[in-house]
């Protein structure tokens, strides 16, 4: 028992948003929700181009060609969740010309608040990977090469 718990005072793990824990029941947050919180945080920090290693990355872009299929926000995303507590690890791909350094604490902040404030888990850790540096001149052409035969 903390010291202002009294054996009267009923018993509860509360964190940022909220009790997981009470009387009068546990909630339990799946890893693939953890994974998709982080995943769409990270996103909307300008300056993260994608989320994924290489391998990853190629399969989402073979994903989004079929049609119907939507894309996976917790591509490049890895969760450990427990009761109280998660930790995050991201693989991303920088945009040219961002300090990686402010990118990734942007990225923690954003994450951590994501996170903490949905699920009411403590973030232990965010911990980041940059896999590459995107261009404008990686970007494919829209327009087919042009073929020598017809």
């Amino acid at each position: 028992m903390t010291e202002k718990q009294t054996s009267s005072t009923p018993a509860t793990t509360s964190t940022a948003g909220g009790a997981l824990v009470t009387e009068q029941g546990r909630t339990s947050i799946a890893d693939t929700v953890v994974s998709k919180i982080a995943g769409i945080a990270a996103r909307e920090i300008s300056g993260v181009h994608d989320l994924g290693g290489g391998t990853a990355r190629a399969v989402g872009a073979i994903r989004e060609r079929i049609p119907g299929s939507r894309t996976n926000l917790s591509q490049g995303v890895a969760v450990e969740v427990g009761e109280h507590q998660a930790a995050v690890d991201l693989d991303i791909v920088a945009e040219y010309g961002v300090a990686i350094a402010d990118l990734a604490a942007a990225i923690r902040r954003n994450v951590v608040d994501a996170v903490e404030r949905m699920t009411g888990l403590e973030v232990t850790e965010v911990n980041i990977t940059v896999h590459d540096v995107f261009l404008e001149s990686d970007e494919p052409d829209e327009e087919p090469a042009t073929t020598r035969v017809q």
